[in-house]
């Protein structure tokens, strides 16, 4: 019952090239760096990862992206890593877009064993009907070498719906405030984040926890991860927060 391995690196050890990882975290905010960095110093490469966003210049999973340790993202939000654009659009990144509640529910029903559901969101667009890059051909010109297959869609009480699919990974990365040793975690704040739907994604689940608590000192009703979904524990200490865009007034 004792998860809790004595370093990162220890604790991502057996992350082979290819694997899959669902990663917690929104922007800067509940980002499991240490992990990251971990599997940075590990040389795991074609990498598939399931996370809001793919990190900034030189922090989260932008750290992998630089290296070009990821071959393909499933993200919602893209928008603020100039890297992942350049590499998206030069056909050497396969991305697929999802919008963000989707891209939560489909790992957190991963983890519930639901295989599939019905969402409206998306429905009338290129998400349900098909077309979106996943994969430029790099060429300049805009031209696509892959794009996203049409989804089923169906109507319920009148109301269209598109199906998705639960997104199960390999390993899945998470961060958390407090964890015990047999892996209940408690997250702080806005770092909740996505870290609860990644950490029930992920077949292997390794947390970083800023404090670690003895079994039994963590109230049961504080607990937002019970510790079945996690299979290893390590401890980081205090970490500190970026800012991802720093604004000032004259």
């Amino acid at each position: 019952m004792d998860k809790v391995i004595a370093t990162a690196a220890e604790a991502v050890a057996d992350i082979q090239d290819g694997a899959s990882f669902a990663v917690g975290g929104f922007g800067l905010v509940g980002v499991p760096q240490v992990l990251i960095d971990a599997v940075l110093a590990h040389g795991a490469t074609d990498l598939e990862v399931v996370s809001n966003n793919c990190g900034t210049a030189g922090v989260g999973l932008g750290v992998l992206l630089e290296a070009r340790r990821i071959r393909r993202t499933t993200s919602s939000y893209v928008g603020s890593n100039a890297e992942f654009a350049r590499q998206f659009l030069a056909g050497e990144l396969e991305v697929e877009l999802t919008p963000q509640g989707t891209l939560a529910e489909r790992m957190r029903a991963g983890g519930a064993g639901i295989p599939a559901f019905y969402t409206p969101a998306g429905v009338g667009t290129q998400v349900a009907d098909g077309g979106l890059p996943l994969r430029y051909d790099g060429d300049g010109d805009g031209g696509i070498a892959l794009a996203s297959p049409p989804k089923e869609t169906r109507v319920f009480g009148g109301v269209h719906y598109v199906l998705e699919h639960a997104i199960v990974t390999d390993f899945a990365l998470v961060h958390a405030w407090k964890g015990d040793r047999h892996g209940n975690l408690v997250y702080r704040r806005s770092a909740r984040n996505f870290n609860p739907p990644a950490a029930t994604a992920g077949r292997i689940t390794i947390a970083q926890v800023e404090q670690l608590v003895e079994p039994g000192e963590l109230d049961p009703d504080e607990v937002h991860t019970p510790g079945i979904h996690v299979q290893r524990v390590v401890h980081v200490g205090a970490v500190e927060v970026g800012i991802e865009n720093r604004t000032v007034r004259a």
